[in-house]
């Protein structure tokens, strides 16, 4: 039918155009040298998590679904290593925006403690450990965790042993939203916080007949200080206010896709061997690539609130010209 052809272009330029994105904020990060650091080495173990689900998992499942009845006739060896590779990078994919939401939480909250050094090594930890968890989480069935391959009904799919069930779904899914829900609810209460300090005027003593005016960098700010106290306002937000301001949109924005996304896939993979439930199959194709289209958005995110990548992809094209 008609619909069918246009699902199936949907599903083709929505891989593409995943990859490509991807490709594109990794070959600006390998280019500009200034994005040589955090958080932009986050940004990049997203993208390539990201660019892996384009290459190595969206292509495979989109054979899986043209095929009658969604079976899998790719043989059994295909068959590991695309399901490995899907547990692997989509949950490296989850895992690394949890790292840019705890990045992005630190930097706010722990201003003097989180120096570039600190920052530098942390987010390397964050890395390693995200690529590590995922590697044991993709790898379990390989060792005998459940079985993924069925020749006898052709069908290709996540162990769905249910201890492996619990365990995946709460280390590759579960787990890392609690941690952004919480970094959010953390950065959200500390920039209302800091907005309401601002608001109130401060008062400090001071020797007599002390008269200071002083005009700052920050957008309007004067102090003046008249007898034994000083008193100041502030008529626009300081550069700093600004910056979190838009850090926390972006992380509230980041945290929301991720969420709407994967939540369906996670709830009916965790329900279904639990429960016996036969869900249908085109539901979980579509919740499915719901989940993979997060890989999409990701990078339309973070680069949307940073006008560097805007600006060093001009140069980029620029230059091939």
């Amino acid at each position: 039918s008609i619909f069918t052809v246009l699902i199936l272009a949907l599903l083709v330029l929505l891989t593409v155009a995943t990859f490509l994105w991807n490709l594109l904020v990794l070959a600006t990060i390998l280019r500009v040298k200034a994005f040589h650091r955090v958080p932009h080495n986050l940004v990049a173990s997203t993208a390539v998590s990201d660019v892996l689900v384009a290459a190595l998992v969206m292509p495979l499942s989109l054979v899986k679904e043209l095929s009658a009845g969604r079976r899998w006739r790719l043989g059994r060896e295909l068959c590991l290593v695309w399901v490995c590779f899907d547990v692997l990078c989509c949950t490296a994919s989850i895992w690394n925006v949890t790292a840019i939401a705890l990045d992005r939480y630190w930097s706010i909250t722990r201003q003097l403690q989180y120096t570039l050094l600190a920052r530098r090594r942390i987010s390397n930890v964050m890395i390693a450990l995200t690529w590590l968890l995922s590697a044991a989480i993709s790898l379990a069935p390989l060792l005998g965790w459940g079985e993924t391959y069925s020749p006898e009904q052709e069908r290709c799919q996540v162990s769905q042993d249910p201890s492996y069930t619990i365990v995946s779904t709460g280390g590759a899914f579960y787990l890392p939203l609690c941690v952004v829900l919480f970094v959010y609810w953390k950065i959200y209460k500390a920039s209302k916080f800091r907005m309401g300090g601002r608001r109130r005027n401060a008062v400090v003593p001071l020797p007599e007949a002390a008269q200071v005016k002083e005009a700052s960098q920050e957008p309007q700010m004067v102090f003046t200080a008249r007898r034994a106290a000083i008193t100041f306002q502030t008529d626009g937000e300081t550069w700093r206010e600004q910056k979190e301001k838009k850090a926390a949109l972006m992380v509230g924005i980041l945290i929301g896709v991720f969420v709407l996304c994967w939540i369906p896939f996670f709830i009916t993979e965790l329900i279904s061997p639990l429960c016996s439930c036969n869900i249908p199959p085109v539901w979980k194709s579509i919740f499915l690539w719901l989940g993979y289209s997060n890989s999409f958005f990701n990078p339309l995110i973070y680069t949307a609130f940073n006008k560097n990548y805007n600006n060093a992809f001009k140069n980029l094209f620029v230059k091939q010209r």
